[in-house]
């Protein structure tokens, strides 16, 4: 998904063409994508469905309605008990997020009630404007003590799911909160450089003649001062340069380091779209062990059009890899066509998780997921885990990562395949990092990752 921000002042979003789009029209527009992803759509499906001249306001007042919907939901709750019709609540929901608290109010709150009560008489909640203006007014009039009443409920107060809250605090006693307070913040904007093109310094310089400001990340990476379009950073058509996460970056160099990048390597992407990583792995043995390194990087996709993406992140950044479009959990389908049935010297497994970890920039997850989902996606790793594990030769690694904080699909997960495995031995490796923290572990002291996404990696390998 493109990243889209909100605009810096509380005027409106300019649409394509600079005409400004009625603030009503977008707030009707976020209405209507709140109440598809209430009903379960994903916000990218949801945010397809907006004019692409409207989006990009539409997208970011979303995102903060998204990041406030727990409060919006009990605000809603105290001014009409019985829930009313969906797009009737979803409209609610998104005056009420966007206006709760006036120090992060992208329009002062009597405008955006005023919107979103012309967004009702000019659409499909006609019959109900008087019933929205009341609401609305209502609290207008009783903001403050509302939000004092609703402040003792834990969804309304971290903006998360009462299961989500609860989960953490089992999990990570010590950094629930941590967690959740990153969880509502914007997450940086961070690039993974090329090293077969240029180094971190060189391309640092390249942003500073474009006014961009960068902080060093990694052994590979950049976080931006500021966000900015993809097409506006040089070289990024010519694959210089990589948005990338700075906890994803680290998932090539705990993999390859340790490994013989001078010997012809096969080596797994086992769950590859849209390609980030397994471009990462070409990159880090290319610039480790020269241009010519013997890397056979097999990227494996369930998802025909998925694999497509795999083919352009590839093809921009000037590396090739087989792409296999096929089942992990069904070697019998694809291990022969991959490797001649040959064992591979490295696995990664970047397994289908909650993506709990990076709600900050996805912030529908926490609304779309279930308690339930944690239980289906961990007996799908751990069959993942019990499938790929004998493709290993002896002495090779295997990195098992997921972009969750849920320790039911980490640590534990980890835990219990060690426990049925003696052959598998865990090498040093980060484990659980923290959305928003800076990972301290004695496994990778040198790769200062800086504001990252919630991670878990567990490196493997299969001794003798």
């Amino acid at each position: 998904m493109s990243r889209i921000f909100p605009p810096s002042s509380r005027e409106p979003a300019q649409a394509a063409g600079g005409a400004a789009p009625a603030l009503s029209q977008q707030l009707a527009e976020v209405a209507q994508a709140l109440q598809a992803i209430l009903a379960g759509q994903s916000g990218t499906q949801a945010l397809a469905a907006v004019p692409q001249r409207l989006r990009p306001g539409v997208q970011a007042l979303l995102f903060q309605v998204l990041r406030q919907l727990g409060r919006a939901q009990a605000l809603r709750a105290e001014l009409a008990p019985r829930t009313p019709p969906p797009r009737v609540n979803a409209l609610l929901c998104t005056a009420l997020a966007l206006a709760w608290d006036e120090s992060q109010a992208p329009y002062p709150p009597f405008t955006l009630v005023n919107q979103a009560v012309e967004a009702a008489k000019r659409g499909p909640a006609q019959r109900q404007a008087a019933f929205i203006n009341a609401c609305l007014r209502r609290f207008l009039r009783e903001r403050d003590a509302l939000v004092a009443k609703t402040d003792a409920q834990p969804q309304a107060l971290w903006n998360h799911p009462q299961w989500w809250i609860a989960r953490l605090q089992q999990d990570h006693p010590a950094h629930w909160q941590q967690i959740l307070q990153a969880n509502n913040r914007h997450a940086p904007m961070t690039l993974r450089v090329n090293r077969l093109q240029a180094t971190p310094a060189q391309y640092q310089q390249l942003l500073a003649a474009q006014q961009m400001g960068a902080t060093p990340v990694g052994e590979s990476g950049l976080a931006l001062a500021q966000p900015q379009p993809v097409q506006a950073l040089p070289g990024f058509a010519q694959g210089q340069v990589s948005v990338q996460d700075a906890a994803a970056q680290m998932a090539a160099p705990l993999l390859l380091q340790g490994l013989d990048l001078t010997q012809p390597l096969r080596v797994l992407d086992a769950c590859a779209a849209p390609g980030g990583k397994t471009a990462h792995l070409l990159e880090y043995a290319g610039a480790s062990a020269g241009a010519g390194a013997p890397l056979q990087v097999t990227a494996l996709e369930i998802d025909a059009e998925r694999s497509g993406r795999i083919h352009e992140t590839l093809a921009r950044v000037g590396v090739k890899a087989q792409v296999v479009v096929a089942d992990a959990s069904r070697p019998d389908q694809w291990w022969q066509q991959a490797s001649g049935g040959a064992q591979f010297d490295a696995i990664l497994l970047d397994a289908p998780c909650t993506a709990s970890g990076i709600v900050r920039r996805h912030p529908d997850v926490r609304w779309l997921r279930r308690d339930s989902d944690i239980a289906q996606l961990a007996a799908i790793q751990s069959r993942l885990l019990d499938t790929l594990w004998p493709l290993l030769r002896t002495g090779g690694r295997m990195l098992y990562c997921t972009c969750s904080v849920f320790k039911a699909e980490g640590d534990l997960q980890v835990k219990a395949f060690l426990a049925r495995n003696t052959q598998a031995r865990l090498l040093p490796s980060p484990g659980h990092l923290i959305p928003g923290n800076t990972a301290q572990t004695a496994a990778v002291p040198d790769n200062e990752p800086g504001d990252h996404d919630g991670f878990f990696y567990a490196l493997l390998e299969k001794a003798p």
